[in-house]
């Protein structure tokens, strides 16, 4: 992969990426079973989770307990649909985003079997209930009851106000740069990889990624020494290897395969 050309390649899969997931449902119940069960299910959770509009927060919340969830536990042990629905319905409560356990069931019920009709009680629609909350606590058992998250989002809030001072309010809220970090961070969730990188270091490689994309030079970085980056100010540990390779691990999510299937 050349870097010179990585913001128009994540540009372009990015915009396919975000079309696939707006308008090319997968078909859960029949999905390519070479594909990762546990890879679709991360998929299955943000359709969840728009559906059911929770907050990004929220969601990433739910992305983050899974896959420390199945960083902890052998994918091929345990319904992963099941899995993302519980850690919906925790983070909802970590996040005070609250969601009925009733209106994931038949989110859930629904995105799996497309077009059907909410669950009325059945014995079907009662064991998903005790399902969830059965994986709700031994989630939190494998988790060791330990639900705390430094998210990334935080920090790049903290980057994205300094940035705002440095550009001017006014060219600041002109550029996409903002909008386009958030969503690259977003999706970045998808991956176990965001596990793997320290939230500081993420939020700085999403904010640069999205400089990249739109050909945006930040102020005074020119006057910089060649080895002083712009996020040195923020991050002094992050190096410039570091950097390069997060972005590529957040690029990956946008890799030609998974713009078709999630792996």
């Amino acid at each position: 992969m050349m870097r010179d050309n990585a913001g128009l390649i994540v540009a372009a899969r990015r915009e396919a990426f975000a079309l696939h997931q707006r308008n090319a449902p997968v078909d859960y119940l029949h999905a390519n079973k070479t594909q990762s069960q546990k890879g679709l299910a991360t998929r299955f959770l943000f359709e969840c989770a728009r559906k059911l509009e929770l907050k990004p927060l929220t969601s990433a919340t739910a992305a983050i307990l899974y896959h420390r969830f199945f960083s902890e536990i052998s994918d091929t042990e345990y319904d992963p649909y099941m899995i993302a629905c519980s850690c919906l319905y925790l983070a909802g409560k970590i996040k005070e985003d609250k969601v009925r356990k009733r209106d994931i069931i038949n989110v859930a019920h629904n995105t799996i079997n497309r077009d059907a009709q909410p669950l009325d009680p059945c014995d079907e629609y009662w064991a998903m209930w005790d399902s969830i909350v059965q994986a709700e606590l031994f989630i939190a058992r494998v988790l060791k009851f330990d639900m705390t998250i430094v998210h990334p989002h935080k920090y790049m809030l903290h980057y994205m106000k300094s940035l705002q001072d440095l550009f001017g309010a006014k060219e600041w809220h002109a550029m996409p740069v903002a909008r386009s970090a958030a969503s690259f961070l977003q999706d970045f969730h998808h991956s176990a990889k965001v596990l793997d990188y320290k939230p500081a270091h993420i939020a700085i490689c999403c904010l640069a990624l999205a400089f990249q994309v739109y050909g945006i030079q930040v102020p005074l970085s020119e006057e910089a020494d060649d080895a002083v980056q712009w996020y040195t100010v923020f991050c002094k540990d992050l190096t410039r290897e570091k950097h390069w390779e997060i972005v590529e691990s957040i690029m990956e999510v946008y890799g030609a395969d998974s713009v078709g299937t999630e792996k």
